[in-house]
């Protein structure tokens, strides 16, 4: 069931929205000015009492790509141009039928799935958990906030999380991701294992992705 976020201060248009929404079987919350991305769809008011939906649209662009519905009683090109710049998908001008505001996050709800099918078909990707490997882009994700990494950290990342619960070596893991004898080096992949648990662990002092096997090396538990 899709997710839906409708952030107006008029609270009769808002349960009104919400009615009709999970009528057709969405699931819907009311906010009046808070930001949330854990959501498939945001339906934003442009007038908000303490932050104007221009901010909110921008800041939600900046954490996620999913579909916003502008909407307002402001009908001037100059509010729909800045809006749709911004990055808002639709620009709704007041009053509008709420059979019109359904047809429309239906089709936006839509096009957003068959893009994002397109981009899993694409991309090769690693999931476990709240981690997310995008192995073709070589980009990381920890509780969906992009987290950047040097080479050899995305390397070694991707190589124990695409081996998980097999325990390596620091001699192993030396010799396959530098590629050369590991006498007199092996302290690197102690500091690399550090700097990714320091990137991707909650508590770096108790990893819940990468476990130290004593007297053994490393695992990547899933």
């Amino acid at each position: 069931m899709s997710r839906i976020l409708i952030i107006e201060d008029e609270q009769s248009i808002a349960e009104l929205e919400r009615d009709y929404l999970e009528i057709s079987g969405y699931e819907v919350d009311i906010e009046n000015s808070g930001v949330s991305t854990e959501y498939d769809l945001i339906i934003l008011d442009l007038m908000l009492p303490k932050i104007d939906g221009f901010e909110i649209c921008r800041r939600i662009r900046s954490e996620k790509d999913i579909p916003i519905l502008m909407v307002s009683a402001k009908k001037e090109d100059i509010d729909k141009i800045r809006g749709l710049g911004l990055g808002a998908d639709d620009y709704m001008i007041k009053p509008f039928s709420p059979s019109e505001l359904v047809a429309r996050v239906k089709a936006h709800l839509a096009r957003y799935e068959r893009l994002m099918g397109r981009r899993e078909a694409r991309n090769d990707e690693v999931r476990i958990r709240g981690l997310m490997i995008d192995k073709t882009a070589r980009r990381v994700f920890v509780n969906e906030r992009e987290v950047v990494f040097t080479t050899k950290e995305f390397d070694l990342l991707t190589h124990l999380a695409m081996n998980p619960n097999r325990v390596y070596s620091k001699e192993q893991l030396f010799d396959l991701l530098w590629g050369m004898d590991a006498m007199g080096e092996i302290a690197t992949v102690t500091v690399h294992i550090r700097k990714l648990r320091e990137k991707i662990e909650q508590d770096p002092s108790n990893p819940q992705y990468i476990e130290t096997i004593w007297g053994a090396g490393y695992r990547f538990r899933i």
